[in-house]
């Protein structure tokens, strides 16, 4: 049965890989009027990050109550600390390693403007997650910060008409790559794009294609969540600790393609805002849609002493080393080699020390009293409770 819940986590992976070709196409015809960075943080970032709000629905839906959100907030949390850590660290080593480019620069208003907007957030998180009871209050809230960092982004955004003759050739030059092969095969294949897309793309079919990858990205994630329980079950693990390491890097998929095209292209603004935008949604949104219906529907989730102590120590942990990524991209606006391996090493220690809780090591156990110890101290100003 393990072998079996593996296997099914790895072919979700190749299926919502797969899928996010179809996100990629229609999300880049129908933000192509957004400026650069923008489109990256909005329509790329909740493209992408489909398969994290799927997920949390499914883990929350299906486990019910202190499970389920305990797998819903790791794989938002955990999908989060790999698209702050990996997917950088992934574009850099492949537009350097092609030799494209001896580094990536980011412009510094980008970084500065997600970096502090998913700072904010989290801290968010941090406070209004406090207590053993949640209900659709917090999930109003988060999904209104989500809102105020959408209208922000599209009211100051610049105008990018010039560049849409720029975007339509490339759409062209897309549409001439991926129209081979029958209908039979690319269904089979999930090569999505000519299913739709048959002659000139437009809104009609963007919208199409957007939506069926939606649908096959939640089948995906419904076998996502069910994997996790499976195999969870049989290593007597916590779904919470499958999920932070797991579930979280099958979904950010997406994320990570993107990125990576963007990259490729020169993009350098949208391979790293997506990330950045990819995370706030994630935070926000991803978690605060499932929250909010559930509760409506259900009723307030009462939380375990161990699901509360297990969340705590993740949201500090998620504010830390989204800090200290903040920190690199600042420091080394031309980040190379050097910048990736420190992401990437930053990131391994994280999935060890996850590793390291859920086999209650000691070193791990330390450093979670020391999380905790944090979050005592931010207890003292939670007035509400």
């Amino acid at each position: 049965m393990i072998l079996i819940s593996i296997f099914s986590i790895v072919l979700c992976c190749v299926i919502i890989w797969r899928a996010s070709d179809g996100f990629e196409a229609a999300s880049e015809y129908l933000g192509r009027n957004l400026s650069e960075g923008v489109r990256g943080a909005t329509i790329n970032a909740i493209g992408s990050s489909m398969p994290e709000l799927f997920t949390t629905l499914f883990f929350l839906f299906i486990l019910k109550d202190k499970d389920g959100f305990a797998g819903g907030i790791g794989t938002t949390a955990g999908s989060a600390i790999f698209n702050g850590m990996i997917i950088p660290a992934v574009v850099i080593l492949v537009v350097v390693l092609k030799g494209v480019t001896s580094h990536v620069e980011v412009s510094k208003k980008v970084l500065l403007r997600d970096g502090i907007s998913l700072l904010i957030c989290e801290l968010v998180l941090i406070f209004i997650l406090g207590g053993d009871t949640l209900n659709w209050t917090h999930g109003l809230i988060l999904m209104g910060l989500y809102a105020v960092y959408s209208i922000y982004m599209l009211t100051s955004m610049k105008s990018v008409s010039d560049s849409d003759n720029a975007d339509e050739i490339d759409e062209e030059d897309e549409e001439d790559d991926s129209d081979s092969g029958n209908m039979f095969t690319n269904l089979i294949t999930l090569n999505l794009e000519p299913i739709f897309i048959k002659d000139n793309i437009n809104s009609k079919n963007s919208w199409a294609l957007l939506i069926f990858a939606m649908l096959v990205i939640g089948s995906a994630c419904l076998l996502l969540v069910k994997s996790c329980e499976w195999l969870g079950d049989e290593l007597n693990i916590p779904i919470y600790f499958i999920a932070v390491i797991l579930a979280s890097a099958a979904t950010s998929v997406p994320d990570t393609i993107l990125s990576m095209k963007d990259a490729q292209k020169g993009n350098y603004d949208d391979a790293v805002s997506n990330a950045l935008g990819s995370n706030i949604f994630d935070v926000c949104f991803a978690l605060g849609l499932p929250l909010f219906l559930f509760t409506i529907i259900y009723g307030p989730i009462e939380m375990s002493a161990d699901t509360i102590v297990n969340i705590a120590e993740l949201r500090i942990l998620l504010f830390i080393l989204t800090f200290v990524a903040f920190i690199i991209y600042i420091l080394k606006r031309k980040m190379g080699i050097v910048s990736a391996i420190l992401l990437l090493t930053i990131y391994l220690v994280f999935t060890l020390y996850i590793l390291g809780r859920s086999i209650d090591s000691e070193t791990a156990s330390e450093i979670s009293i020391w999380l905790h110890s944090i979050n005592d101290i931010v207890d003292q100003f939670r007035f509400w409770k």
